[in-house]
């Protein structure tokens, strides 16, 4: 499966690709957030030329749907559907607490056979956002869906029972980009690690298939960002950013086909 995937939703940008050649996947990243207006459609560009790939040669675009930053969410959106309008592509919106979790998972539980991860981002406003995942195997379950909290509410939204049926997990960590910012506000359980992490394309191109079989992959103009906190409207910045985005995208891309 050929798949383009890009996440800004915070301050990090991270862009991946899959090509037809076994292996590790094509990646880069940079300053993400309102800085990736600016280079997000360059990137594709050269990852598309490193594999040798056009966008039409793809089979869908994921994008980081967030909660995050507003102009990130807005831009990393914009980028997909003008993208995947142009070449007949669908788009898969990818949690970006989700894909932080799943890169969690792949780097420190591997190897284990059950694994929880509370995914948790600083929405700034002395906020975060979090939502809870459960693996086994390949299946996946959203134990608790994203949300907006103050930092102190973390601990007992996160021991909130959940279905009696499920797993038991073998491993549980929280994770992400919270434990400088608010410490011991957080109050993780004794013995629960508090990992420093962050949302990744390449996370996101591993979660897909599981995704896109579950039948979330969206024709362009479907997909949305995921906000969580309300924001009444958008700025005039944001708004010519949105309008840029899908501009380049149709115009500064499709030449490359």
């Amino acid at each position: 499966m050929r798949l383009l995937a890009f996440d800004t939703s915070t301050d990090r940008m991270t862009v991946a690709l899959t090509g037809p050649a076994s292996g590790q996947p094509w990646q880069r990243a940079s300053a993400g957030g309102a800085a990736a207006s600016a280079s997000l459609i360059a990137t594709v560009r050269a990852l598309l030329d490193q594999a040798n790939l056009r966008l039409q040669d793809l089979d869908a675009i994921c994008f980081g749907s967030g909660p995050g930053s507003f102009t990130g969410l807005r831009t990393a959106c914009a980028v997909a559907q003008g993208l995947a309008l142009g070449a007949d592509l669908r788009v898969l919106p990818v949690p970006s607490l989700l894909s932080l979790a799943q890169a969690t998972r792949a780097v420190h539980a591997p190897g284990e056979s059950c694994v929880r991860v509370t995914a948790l981002l600083d929405a700034r406003m002395d906020e975060v956002y979090a939502a809870s995942y459960l693996w086994q195997g390949d299946r996946l379950w959203c134990l608790h869906a994203p949300c907006l909290m103050a930092p102190e509410q973390v601990a007992a939204w996160a021991a909130q029972p959940v279905a009696p049926d499920l797993p038991t997990p073998t491993w549980h960590a929280w994770a992400g980009n919270v434990a400088q910012a608010y410490g011991p506000r957080l109050a993780p359980p004794p013995g629960t690690p508090c990992l420093q992490a962050w949302p990744q394309a390449q996370a996101m191109l591993q979660l897909a298939p599981v995704l896109m079989a579950q039948g979330l992959a969206v024709p362009p103009e479907r997909a949305l960002p995921l906000y969580v906190r309300d924001k009444v409207a958008k700025t005039t910045e944001e708004r010519a950013l949105e309008k840029a985005g899908k501009a380049q995208a149709a115009a500064g891309l499709h030449g490359h086909a």
